[in-house]
């Protein structure tokens, strides 16, 4: 098989992979587990599991101490994302918040915009605009549909908390580590956030022995979060960023045909126009970068390979 089919198919399954959320998320809330418990249990295992394969490959654990205070503050945000995103799966389609958190990008135009007085260009305009009328679509589906209020703004904050933790890893030092070692702090740091949302501790829930609750949360540990980071990491150094980032629009389909398929989940026509219009949106900001530059590195190119919620 040759490297670029290699890479492209890798960087399907990074997309794939993170877009599964939903699949073993919503089936541990049906057993009872609150999104606390859940995220926890994803947080730690996952960080030992990729721990386990960074040791393995002789990946670098390396952190300066300067580091360390942004490092944990980038770790919060990273798992207040993760709250919100899966807060908003309790009150609205799986489907719909998925694609909603696709305007990251979006976020991340603004934010640069307003705090580093960085030029939008036509094209990042146009797609704020584009993406922002998807946003107003899903809001209001129509009948058929669950979307709410509180969904919608548990989705936004989750998509705020990784555009601030993106820019924050561009416009610091922590831009030069690798991918993996982010994802990795991230996710350790982020352990403290889940801790206090289950009381510390003192609320924390077993996970139900029975299959769907050990196969959902050795799933949800597995496949959005180790499989998507190691994945995407092999893709870009086969086909480079840009290809891959076009390839992040399987995230959301991902969850809107899981939605769809396994819970159910009704598509309107408002519903469909408001997902084309994000994907258009975020596939603008994705091939034309070249106004949102620092240092020569593309932001947008490398929003989705600095970590996974």
């Amino acid at each position: 098989m040759k490297d670029t089919t290699k890479g492209y198919i890798l960087g399907a399954l990074a997309a794939i992979s993170y877009g599964t959320n939903p699949l073993f998320a919503v089936p541990l809330y049906e057993l009872g587990l609150t999104v606390g418990s859940v995220l926890f249990y994803r947080y730690v295992v996952a960080t030992i599991l990729l721990g386990l394969v960074m040791w393995r490959r002789g990946n670098s654990f390396r952190l300066a101490r300067r580091q360390v205070p942004l490092m944990f503050l980038q770790g919060v945000l990273f798992a207040l994302s993760s709250v919100g995103l899966f807060e908003a799966y309790k009150y609205m389609d799986v489907g719909l918040a998925s694609t909603m958190l696709f305007v990251e990008p979006v976020m991340i135009a603004l934010i640069l915009w307003v705090f580093y007085r960085q030029r939008i260009s036509l094209s990042t305009f146009c797609a704020i605009v584009i993406s922002l009328a998807g946003v107003v679509f899903i809001a209001n589906p129509g009948p058929g549909a669950n979307v709410s209020a509180k969904g919608v703004a548990y989705v936004m904050f989750a998509s705020l908390s990784y555009a601030v933790y993106m820019v924050l890893i561009n416009k610091t030092s922590l831009q030069r580590l690798p991918g993996t070692t982010l994802t990795f702090y991230s996710l350790l740091f982020g352990i403290t956030v889940m801790v206090i949302k289950v009381g510390c501790l003192t609320e924390l829930q077993p996970i139900p022995l029975v299959p769907v609750g050990i196969a959902s949360a050795a799933g949800l540990s597995i496949f959005p979060t180790i499989v998507s980071i190691l994945t995407v990491a092999v893709a870009v150094q086969l086909i480079g960023s840009v290809p891959v980032s076009i390839l992040g629009a399987l995230e959301p389909v991902t969850g809107v045909l899981i939605g769809v398929l396994i819970f159910g989940e009704i598509l309107t026509v408002k519903a469909v126009i408001g997902i084309v219009l994000i994907l258009a949106a975020v596939m603008v900001l994705v091939t034309h970068p070249r106004k949102l530059l620092k240092n020569g590195k593309a932001m947008f190119h490398n929003f989705r390979l600095s970590g996974r919620r």
